[in-house]
């Protein structure tokens, strides 16, 4: 089962970008992730480019959801919203025959950023993602100073994280199962 991570921050030392290399080292056996890590090179959304060659980045994006069994996305709260980088993305996969039925599973590394999350939510659903609300999680990661490492050691984080991501397993693996 194949996995695309993708973080909607573009911070070097982003808890963003961090949960989901630790959610890499905690995957279940039988379970790869894979971190999309050009999300910063994707173009302005222009619907206008859908009818025509669509830029080359897109289409490595698109291909990269396409390949995956499922998405797992961490994204910051930015004014009350989502991210500016992350709505960009999620506008290219508006078109794309690829997206729609995917399973996706979404983790928020703060408890206050409650805004982005719902309209990170809206969004997915608008665009027929199968969120699948029993993994997404919230971890209390807010004002503290870990990275990948430290929250894979902590027990307690590594811990929701991990049975998490063996929750999005099932329901991927029931999921196929019924398709």
């Amino acid at each position: 089962m194949k996995l695309l991570a993708i973080s909607g921050s573009l911070r070097a030392s982003s808890l963003n970008t961090c949960v989901l290399h630790a959610a890499r080292s905690l995957a279940p056996a039988g379970v790869e992730i894979e971190l999309f890590e050009a999300i910063d090179k994707l173009p302005f959304f222009n619907s206008d480019l859908e009818s025509g060659h669509l830029p080359e980045q897109v289409v490595r994006f698109r291909a990269a959801i396409a390949a995956a069994d499922g998405l797992l996305i961490s994204s910051p709260e930015y004014a009350r919203g989502v991210s500016g980088v992350m709505k960009n993305a999620l506008d290219w996969l508006v078109g794309s025959e690829d997206f729609p039925g995917k399973p996706v599973a979404l983790i928020n590394t703060s408890p206050r950023a409650t805004h982005a999350l719902a309209a990170l939510t809206l969004t997915l659903e608008t665009m027929s993602a199968r969120l699948i609300k029993d993994a997404s999680i919230t971890l209390p990661l807010l004002g503290t100073a870990h990275d990948a490492d430290s929250i894979t050691a902590d027990p307690e984080l590594a811990s929701l994280l991990r049975n998490a991501l063996e929750r999005f397993a099932d329901a991927m693996r029931t999921l196929a199962e019924d398709d």
